[in-house]
């Protein structure tokens, strides 16, 4: 399946999202400028090394990327999803959450694997937070997706609370099956989305009850 766009249109401008995704893109186009060796040697400098943790990476982990694919996957589910989730949060909020989510997912990770020496990398711990609180505050949404059957393509809106739980199943099933597996040295690091995600659907909750304990009080 591969999403395209859900069904909510933005109440404001997503500054904070738009920018998040340029300053990515920014990141990234600096990246490969980088002669191999020096990517590498950046990668181990900014990115969440669990072995010698360092918290300011926390941060700068989040804006470098792998490849294409690992930019454009991330940046298309931040669009997605993000812009909602800042209707909701506030440009301000929403940029603290967005931080806080990130630095969730990665202690997530480390707290699995706290001896790996392999850099986790990347924006989808996240944006994992940020498809956690669109699951909790947009449960009746749909998102616009493309299906692939056999030799066939069709596009059929899903309703966003199937797609994400099933993502956030998927992530589940592939950490537990991690577990123990030299697989945690190294790869796609699925504690971290999960971390990211739970603590995403978390703020969330929070954020509904107090949007309906103040529309109790104006009433």
């Amino acid at each position: 399946m591969f999403p395209v766009s859900d069904v909510i249109p933005s109440r404001t401008t997503p500054f904070v999202t738009v920018g998040l995704i340029a300053l990515n893109a920014l990141v990234f186009l600096y990246e490969l400028l980088l002669p191999r060796a020096d990517l590498q040697l950046f990668t181990f400098i900014y990115g969440v090394v669990p072995a010698r943790f360092d918290p300011v990476t926390l941060l700068t982990s989040m804006f470098i990327h792998g490849g294409w694919l690992h930019l454009l996957g991330n940046m298309l589910y931040l669009w997605i999803f993000g812009d909602n989730v800042e209707d909701r949060l506030g440009h301000a909020g929403f940029l603290i959450f967005y931080v806080a989510c990130g630095s969730a997912a990665a202690l997530g990770q480390i707290a699995v694997s706290p001896d790996s020496t392999v850099p986790m990398v990347g924006a989808s711990g996240a944006i994992a937070g940020v498809m956690g609180a669109y699951f909790v505050l947009y449960p009746h949404s749909r998102v616009l997706t493309i299906v692939f059957l056999l030799f066939f393509m069709d596009m059929v809106e899903i309703p966003a609370i199937l797609f994400l739980g099933f993502w956030f199943i998927k992530e589940v099933f592939s950490g537990v099956g991690s577990l123990g597996a030299a697989s945690l040295n190294g790869g796609v690091a699925v504690w971290a989305h999960v971390a990211g995600f739970a603590t995403g659907a978390i703020v969330g909750l929070f954020r509904r009850l107090g949007e309906a304990a103040e529309r109790y009080r104006w009433n």
